[in-house]
């Protein structure tokens, strides 16, 4: 049986789960969703989509869309999901779920009544540098007794990963925040007992902060340091140190070294070197499978409830 999948959002991230989904077996993006419909028809007309709109209640009207994944704004992610889960379609939302936890923990009470599988893209739990020490740990190899993790990107005006201008604004704790947070708990294998954050000045255009340092946690006693920028110009991304009690590991995107900086190959980790790929694989596993994912709602809830804390803090001053 094929999945038919509807799209939504056509700019840097919903390529990538289109180049992903063309490796996948058996899954059929059938309609995309996007503001401009002009590009979006471009989009659709590369991949061999179909149906093309600008709302996504058009797409969740049809029939043969069985789930759908949601590469929009921030701020849309809680409403939307919503909307899939009542008209319902199985969803995956990337990340964040949301931006005000009130409304993510409404989803996932929603997601609990619907029964229906519902995830977010915490890629970072697919990642196979990330899977290899996830496995380490698993066997009892590897514990971490430190993550040390440091998220920088430049970006003084408002871009996409394409370097394209967009319509909505990128946020440190709710976005490049939630990917660390929710990893440190899932590596730890430990909820976050302790979080901690300070940040640098507002910039007076996108009326975010652009830098930010956060202190986490765990009950079994890890602790994570995460420092994050938007004023960062030298390499970008993030990068991560653990520190554990048999070795210390430094991963960088799908590139993982052990602390002596010796390359340790990963490619044979999964299926695919594609963290976006992994995640799609996942969801439609779920889906087919009738079980919950890695990465649903439920289990990435508790991040955003440690993301919540830290905004009041940071906005108590």
């Amino acid at each position: 049986m094929t999945i038919k999948v509807a799209l939504a959002g056509a700019g840097a991230f919903g390529i990538k789960h289109l180049d992903g989904i063309k490796n996948i077996k058996d899954v059929e993006v059938v309609s995309l969703i996007s503001r401009d419909i002009e590009k979006t028809k471009e989009v659709a007309d590369k991949y061999g989509i179909k149906h093309v709109t600008t709302d996504l209640a058009d797409s969740l009207k049809l029939k043969e869309v069985d789930a759908v994944i949601l590469c929009t704004p921030t701020q849309m992610h809680a409403a939307q999901t919503k909307a899939c889960l009542q008209a319902g379609k199985h969803v995956q939302v990337e990340i964040p779920l949301c931006d005000v936890l009130k409304e993510g923990e409404e989803v996932v009470a929603l997601q609990k009544k619907a029964g229906l599988v519902a995830m977010c893209g915490h890629t970072r739990r697919f990642n196979p540098s990330h899977q290899y020490v996830h496995k380490k740990i698993k066997v009892g190899e590897f514990n971490i007794q430190q993550m040390d993790v440091q998220t920088y990107f430049f970006r003084r005006t408002n871009m996409n990963a394409l370097g394209q201008a967009r319509s909505w604004t990128d946020h440190l704790l709710w976005h490049h925040a939630a990917h660390t947070v929710d990893l440190f708990a899932y590596q730890a294998g430990s909820p976050i007992v302790k979080a901690n954050a300070v940040q640098g000045p507002i910039h007076p255009v996108l009326g975010i902060a652009m830098d930010m340092s956060i202190q986490l946690k765990a009950a079994n006693g890890a602790i994570c340091t995460l420092s994050l920028s938007f004023n960062n110009d030298g390499p970008l991304g993030t990068f991560f140190r653990y520190i554990g009690d048999t070795a210390t590991y430094l991963a960088r995107y799908d590139d993982l070294f052990n602390g002596k900086e010796e390359k340790i190959d990963v490619s044979k980790v999964d299926v695919s070197m594609n963290g976006i790929e992994l995640q799609d694989r996942e969801f439609f596993a779920a889906i087919r499978e009738g079980r919950e994912p890695n990465s649903s709602l439920a289990q990435v809830l508790p991040c955003y409830q440690v993301l919540h804390q830290l905004e009041q803090q940071l906005n108590a001053g």
